[in-house]
Order: structure tokens, then sequence, then C-alpha cells
């Protein structure tokens, strides 16, 4: 079959994709690109690749909905039930000892390419049921997919998506509506969500803990080190950052230090 790009405009839609967002396309994941582009084109009715191309360069709208449409928004709750037996078990009791003596009522958690909304949901759901009741919980989820965005800001999911929620929390935290359940307000509130492009910095400071789990493995080396630092500079003195079981921080020049717990492993920002 004939490429829909030729090897200079995949270098063109590659290059501008990497500039914009630090996703990383290669001769191996081209066909992903082709098709999202092909789609675009389409849609615009720009009639080419150099002038969709074209359209990119003057729309910035126009870009965000490319981005959207190159990101890959798998994701589920309770996804990886390891990593959050490490947050209820370990780290939320680490993070609780250290706020009593602070005097820091506030858990500041961000939940970094969200996608949907299930993990920060999932995270809400858990800290519920951990901390007391004069903790306050602060949970920022930002994606680069507007489409996924409007999702997760819904709150509601169908019931195939829900299968993984054990029953105490589908029970006290969603409400069940004829085609799917709908997250309940003692959740929704605590939540904000937000669009954000991982390539620049958030804005974010002081946070507790950072998921970012399955993002970073689209970028190159390069951008996978700007965005942990970035990471670095947005938490805590002492805080604690997850990312997916097929990524790493080694060989990474990084402040992180990794940390091996009964559960998985993950990365945490010392006290200096």
């Amino acid at each position: 079959m004939t490429n829909f790009l030729s090897d200079k405009e995949f270098d063109l839609f590659k290059n501008l994709i990497y500039n914009h967002s630090g996703i990383h396309f290669t001769s191996t994941n081209r066909t992903i690109l082709e098709s999202r582009l092909r789609n675009r084109v389409q849609f615009t009715e720009t009639e080419s690749p150099q002038k969709y191309y074209n359209l990119l360069l003057m729309d910035e709208q126009e870009l965000k909905q490319l981005l959207d449409s190159v990101t890959t928004n798998l994701t589920r709750f309770f996804r990886n039930m390891s990593h959050f037996e490490a947050f209820e078990k370990y780290i939320i009791p680490e993070l609780l000892s250290c706020k009593v003596k602070e005097k820091d009522y506030v858990m500041r958690i961000w939940s970094a390419g969200c996608a949907t909304g299930e993990e920060p949901f999932t995270i809400a759901m858990v800290l519920k049921e951990c901390l007391p009741a004069y903790m306050k919980i602060e949970i920022i989820g930002s994606d680069l997919s507007l489409k996924s965005l409007l999702t997760a800001k819904s709150g509601f999911y169908p019931h195939d998506r829900v299968k993984d929620v054990p029953e105490k929390y589908l029970n006290k935290y969603f409400e069940k509506k004829p085609d799917g359940f709908q997250i309940r307000d003692e959740i929704m509130q605590i939540i904000r969500f937000d669009y954000h492009n991982l390539k620049y910095d958030s804005g974010l400071r002081n946070m507790d803990v950072i998921f970012c789990r399955n993002v970073i493995i689209y970028f190159d080396a390069e951008a996978q080190r700007n965005v942990i630092n970035r990471f670095y500079d947005s938490m805590k003195d002492y805080s604690f950052l997850f990312i997916g079981h097929s990524e790493s921080l080694f060989g990474m020049n990084t402040q992180f230090q990794f940390v091996k717990t009964e559960w998985t492993t993950l990365y945490k920002k010392q006290r200096k």
C-alpha cells in the first residue's frame, strides 16, 4: 500500500508534533501518524498533507485537534493495582505523618495524562477511604486530549468501564443509572480537570504525589528528561512519583530517589 505521506512530509509532521508535544514518531509507528493525518485531512477538506500542514501552521485549534488524535487514551479504574496498594499502605501513611507534624492539612495530587479520568477518580476514592476527615483533598487531572477531558468532566461511565472497580467503591461512590454509572458529587468536587501539554511547565507547585503512568514512553530521551525535571520542580520536598511499569528513570539525569516497596517501585523527592 502506498504511503499517505512522502518521507519529506513525514519528517515535517513528525517534527511539528514533537516540537509542540514531545511525542516522538519513528518509522515503526509511522502508520499510526498517517492514519490520524488522513482522518484530519478528510475532516478539514484540505485535500493534501501539505495543505493540511500549512493549515496547522496558522490554526492553533486545529493543531490541538491533531495532538488530541495522536495521543493514546487507554486507561481504566484501578489500573495496575499494585500501585494503588503502595499508595494506600505506604505513601498515604508516610505523607499523613509528615503533614500532621507540619500542620499542613491539604493532600495535593496531580494525575498527569489522566485521559478519560479513571485514574484521578480512583485516587480520590482511595484518599476518601484512607484520610481522616480533617484532611482536605485537592486533585488535578490533566491531559492533552480535549475529547478525553470532556468524558472525565462528565464523570459518567458505561457498565463495561467500571468492571474493575471493587464493589465497596462502586456502591459507595457511584450512582447507578440505566445505561451506566455516575461518579457521586463528593468525589467530583475534589477533582479539577484541565488541559495541559506536558512539554510546558504546568505552573503547579507543592504536589505531594504525581501519577504519570504510561505517558513518557511516547517521548524520546530528551523530552522524557525535561518532563521528569518539571515534575520535580512541581513537587514538595518530600513527595512521590508514580510512572508506568514499563517506564524507568534509570540512566536519566534526575534528582529523584528510587524506592522499592513491598508492592511496587516508585520515586521520591527527598527533603533537602
